[in-house]
């Protein structure tokens, strides 16, 4: 016994066992790679069997296909617009203007900006007796006034041409109804208009501004007057060029009706959303 665990551990070569063992592996081996000539001599290939799930594939679009897509429909767009151009920008011009009928109210407001077309219709609804009074706002003063007025050169504020041009057309100085505070918007404007209107007692209100600005103006002013009992009516000035049906066919109105789609995108996504 002493002598065959001597021999396995010493790892004879010429242990009889082990030279078995050797043997019979080897021929298993040979067993196997003659099985693999063998079918490689038949010919016969084997199939492998992938027991995964199929899962469906969906088509991929090419660029080209989406490009040519997007190609036409540029130009459907382009066909619709140049068809339709006058009346999506006739629509785009009529949504901007709002008018209501006129009362007799505490108050007419001429809004800041643009003083000459304002001013007038305002001038006009006071003579007809619409309202005994007239609000002018002060609007913010220009860059560099300080420094003029250091030299001693005074330079009119917008608000003091607008009383002057008012006095001129009949309005009398004491029918003017100021404030001190500078306005920078229509949002500030009728802020200070309904601090006004609380002190004063007042109930409505008719408000003259240009068409384009009037569908802003009546927003911020029922919003700033939600929870007052205020009839608030918008009056657009008619001393003006601008035409809903025609607007585009000058630069003038063509910048000012872009920048006020911007101002009133930005005015219901701060208010509304």
């Amino acid at each position: 016994m002493k002598n065959v665990w001597s021999r396995l551990k010493m790892g004879s070569e010429n242990d009889p066992d082990q030279k078995y063992l050797t043997n019979w592996i080897g021929e298993q081996d040979q067993t196997i790679g003659t099985q693999e000539n063998e079918v490689e001599d038949t010919g016969q290939t084997e199939t492998y069997v992938d027991n995964k799930p199929i899962e469906p594939q969906g088509k991929k679009i090419s660029r080209p296909t989406v490009l040519k897509w997007v190609i036409f429909l540029v130009f459907i767009v382009y066909i619709l617009v140049s068809y339709y151009r006058g009346p999506i920008l006739t629509s785009l011009g009529k949504y901007l203007v709002v008018q209501h009928s006129l009362e007799k109210a505490d108050l007419i407001v001429c809004m800041m900006g643009n003083p000459v077309e304002r001013g007038l219709a305002a001038a006009d609804l006071y003579e007809e007796g619409m309202a005994p009074r007239i609000f002018v706002g002060r609007e913010e003063l220009h860059d560099g006034i300080e420094v003029l007025k250091q030299r001693g050169v005074h330079y009119p504020e917008t608000r003091d041409l607008l009383i002057m041009m008012l006095q001129g057309l009949g309005v009398a100085r004491s029918d003017c109804l100021v404030s001190d505070h500078f306005m920078g918007s229509t949002f500030e404007e009728a802020r200070v208009i309904r601090g006004i209107a609380q002190k004063e007692g007042y109930h409505s209100l008719i408000i003259v501004t240009s068409p384009h600005h009037t569908r802003r103006t009546w927003l911020t002013f029922k919003k700033v007057f939600e929870k007052d009992d205020m009839v608030i009516m918008m009056m657009p000035s008619r001393y003006t060029d601008f035409r809903p049906d025609s607007w585009w066919k000058k630069g003038k109105y063509v910048n000012e009706v872009i920048i006020e789609y911007q101002k009133l995108i930005y005015y219901t996504l701060k208010n509304f959303l």
